[in-house]
């Protein structure tokens, strides 16, 4: 009789949730194919030779359809262009991650001291960004850092009688805009988790603490830290793939273009440049298939990593 209804309890289970796993399944499964499919079919540069390639031209010619196996691999791999953007897209994940965890975790902790009418008022403030299109505040914070007229420029640098820093066209500062527009988009959602973290560890801890006569750094360290752990966890590997997509922020702020030097080249970007006319005009699908692919490993095993040491932290 049990085992009876264990089946009928797994079969009423697997029709609730048959519906989303099938609409998932084939919203991911089906694209993931069709791009590895697309990645070993010959390439129109391949064709012609040249990497500036001209899409009207060579729609003209005859393209073979017989597979090319692992070579757009293979020009990916020998290709710096892609590795720059890759080492770009990590400092820019990295230093995400160092500034927005740390100033996260102090916002939360000066929030947590005032009143709660008026600390509703301030979250929402802080994740305004969040909420709005990225395109949006990309364009506001393009305004921010323009030219001698921008913000930062015109409220901070004159002011303080240095001279003005063109921000955009600065190899040295187009990697630090980038980390700044996404600290500014993605702390006041952090700042939240952490928040309800803090908030959901009893209050019983704090006033032990208090009675041992612990600091606030001991708290931090004894109670604070431990208690949003996990968060902070959650916050990294989203930071971590977020950082990995995004398009939109790099895009309305370079262009496209990756920037001087490359110096703001991300991955998103640079596949952009190599599949779209909007990009370089190469129109290479299938080599922008392969560079998709070529990542999907290297963020597995980043992020398999980072669980693995969380459960490994965990049961210690």
């Amino acid at each position: 009789m049990t085992s009876k209804r264990w089946a009928k309890e797994s079969i009423s289970l697997g029709l609730l949730i048959f519906p989303f796993l099938g609409i998932w399944l084939f919203f991911w499964l089906v694209p993931l194919v069709l791009g590895i499919e697309l990645s070993f079919q010959p390439s129109q540069i391949q064709n012609s030779g040249d990497w500036g390639v001209n899409f009207e031209d060579e729609s003209r010619k005859t393209v073979s359809l017989e597979y090319v196996g692992f070579e757009n691999y293979r020009r990916i791999l020998l290709d710096s262009k892609f590795w720059k953007a890759i080492q770009n897209s990590s400092v820019y994940v990295g230093g995400s991650i160092l500034i927005i965890l740390p100033l996260s975790f102090l916002l939360s902790l000066c929030l947590m001291k005032i009143h709660k009418i008026s600390r509703a008022f301030l979250v929402f403030c802080l994740i305004i960004p969040s909420l709005a299109l990225p395109g949006v505040l990309s364009t506001l914070f393009y305004l921010f850092f323009h030219g001698r007229t921008g913000a930062l420029n015109h409220y901070l640098v004159i002011p303080l009688g240095m001279e003005p820093i063109n921000w955009m066209m600065d190899p040295n500062f187009i990697m630090p805009s980038m980390i700044l527009q996404s600290v500014w988009r993605w702390t006041g959602m952090v700042t939240l988790f952490f928040l309800c973290g803090l908030e959901a560890i009893p209050k019983w801890q704090s006033e032990a603490a208090d009675l041992e006569g612990a600091g606030n750094w001991m708290k931090i360290k004894k109670i604070w830290i431990p208690g949003i752990r996990h968060l902070a966890w959650f916050a990294g590997i989203f930071l971590v793939v977020d950082g990995f997509a995004s398009f939109s922020g790099a895009y309305v702020l370079l262009g496209g273009s990756g920037g001087l030097l490359d110096s703001g080249l991300l991955l998103v970007t640079y596949i952009y440049q190599v599949a779209f006319p909007g990009g370089s005009g190469r129109f290479d699908f299938p080599g922008a298939a392969a560079m998709s692919l070529l990542v999907i490993p290297f963020l597995a095993c980043l992020l398999f990593s980072a669980l693995r040491a969380r459960n490994y932290n965990s049961q210690r």
